[in-house]
């Protein structure tokens, strides 16, 4: 894919590697998104950074205390998450943006190991129907608790999962904000209940 590059970018030496997560590892908020954007992660080297997905998060993320700026443009641009953790079900930007069942076998110990170590999670926020099945998935690998029937996807849907939140949004894709389907304040909204569950659990 890096070899790939859009005329706008085509001077940039692209990252074109597995991209790591992001964040601090005693985060309370885990985010768990798609797979990196081609243009995106895949040229910056940071997860949901140089493209407009990453404009919202991180503008969201930024407006509810999780991160030290309102944008990420590059790896190195001091940007810092406070208390937050962002991840991905697939660590390689795949071909049309439709990760293989194999690419998502492939990436799942990373899930599975970060579940392990990110102790103090409260929250988990899926960005989108698939990393939110990639959780679930993840969770009945490590022999963690699930409801049945299993938690259903959908927008600000949000399920306790053992002293876990997890809260289901809509991916910030150009697909889903220039269509109307998620706005600014519906995915505001996500990250205040997120804000407020953690902020209810150290009372």
């Amino acid at each position: 894919m890096a070899q790939e590059k859009v005329k706008r970018y085509r001077d940039q030496e692209y990252w074109g590697k597995p991209i790591p997560s992001f964040g601090d590892p005693q985060a309370q908020l885990l985010i768990i998104g798609l797979a990196p954007a081609a243009h995106g992660g895949n040229r910056t080297g940071r997860i949901f950074t140089g493209d407009r997905s990453g404009d919202w998060l991180y503008g969201a993320l930024y407006d509810a205390g999780f991160a030290s700026q309102p944008t990420s443009v590059h790896k190195d641009d001091g940007l810092v998450l406070n208390d937050c953790y962002i991840t991905a079900a697939v660590h390689c930007a795949p071909p049309d943006n439709k990760p293989t069942p194999e690419e998502f076998a492939a990436c799942r110990p990373y899930l599975l190991q970060e579940l392990t170590i990110l102790r103090r999670v409260r929250v988990v926020v899926a960005l989108g129907q698939i990393a939110f099945a990639a959780y679930l998935t993840a969770r009945r690998e490590l022999g963690f608790s699930l409801p049945a029937p299993l938690p259903r996807f959908g927008h600000d849907a949000h399920f306790m999962l053992d002293n876990v939140l997890l809260i289901g949004s809509y991916h910030p894709s150009q697909q889903n904000t220039f269509t109307g389907r998620l706005t600014h304040d519906m995915f505001a909204a996500v990250f205040q209940r997120a804000k407020t569950t953690i902020s209810s659990t150290l009372c």
